[in-house]
């Protein structure tokens, strides 16, 4: 923040932290190993549209790059928006470091385009356990945290914070608990 922000008023948010999203590829080998934990081939990314025209353009330029890398990758891309006004680009794919590595550009494409603000989270499917577990990157804080919904409004706290402590140091995990937001109505 400069002075001429103090000095209006103005705050300027933080860029997204889009750097530590690859930490999850070496971290899958725990979660697998270790966890029995496996990538259930699917994962998104999260945004808040804006309407105006730059965005809309640059969202032209941004499906057109999704599309090329997902056909580099045999990935599947598909966009969504819920009910609470935020879209989702959802890919599938069998390989972990393909959904990541999509996700990744998509985020330093908007960010590039002057659209980081927008950004909201990650979001990584893995099965194995007696529910699905997600992985949920928050941009804001470039920190993971888990997410384990056990019903339409409740989530496994325990297990969350196990996978924590056994994650912790493989992954940059967010440690103000109160930030692990959920995503009860992903559509993935």
């Amino acid at each position: 923040m400069g002075l001429r922000d103090i000095l209006s008023g103005r705050k300027k948010l933080p860029g997204p932290k889009d750097d530590r999203l690859f930490a999850l590829t070496t971290a899958a080998v725990t979660l697998q190993v270790e966890l029995g934990l496996k990538s259930a081939s699917v994962g998104a990314i999260t945004f808040k549209p804006q309407s105006s025209g730059e965005f809309r353009s640059a969202f032209d330029d941004i499906d057109k790059l999704l599309e090329a890398v997902a056909k580099q990758f045999g990935s599947t891309v598909e966009r969504k928006s819920d009910e609470y006004g935020f879209d989702w680009i959802i890919v599938h794919d069998p390989d972990l470091e393909d959904i990541v590595g999509t996700a990744h550009t998509l985020a330093s494409e908007l960010t590039a385009q002057g659209f980081g603000e927008q950004l909201l989270a990650a979001l990584f499917k893995f099965d194995g356990g007696a529910h699905p577990v997600y992985w949920i990157y928050g941009f804001k804080r470039g920190a993971f945290w888990p997410f384990i919904p056990i019903g339409k409004a409740e989530r496994d706290n325990a297990t969350e914070l196990e996978l924590k402590a056994k994650l912790e140091k493989e992954l940059p995990i967010e440690q103000d608990l109160t930030r692990w937001l959920a995503l009860f109505d992903a559509p993935l």
